[in-house]
């Protein structure tokens, strides 16, 4: 019997070692998780802000761009 009880022990413990290192990359995983998540979190905050910009600088574009139909394209020379 104490074969079987050395036997036994040792299959706990190692049942034991396999859960605290299960647990372990748990653990990891869930940080490196949430550090991901903040940066990805980050990285849309600044995306927002830069798709605010573009479209700030669009508008200011589109006032000082003139029409394409106001212009001297559009416009007879002065000799006719």
């Amino acid at each position: 019997m104490t074969g079987l009880l050395r036997q036994s022990k040792w299959l706990s413990m190692n049942d034991d070692s396999r859960f605290i290192n299960l647990e372990s990359k748990i653990a990891h995983q869930e940080f490196q998780l949430e550090e991901l998540s903040q940066v990805l979190y980050n990285q849309q905050q600044q995306i927002d802000l830069l798709q605010k910009q573009l479209s700030h600088i669009h508008k200011r574009l589109q006032d000082v761009t003139p029409s394409p139909d106001i212009g001297p394209a559009n416009e007879k020379p002065p000799h006719y």
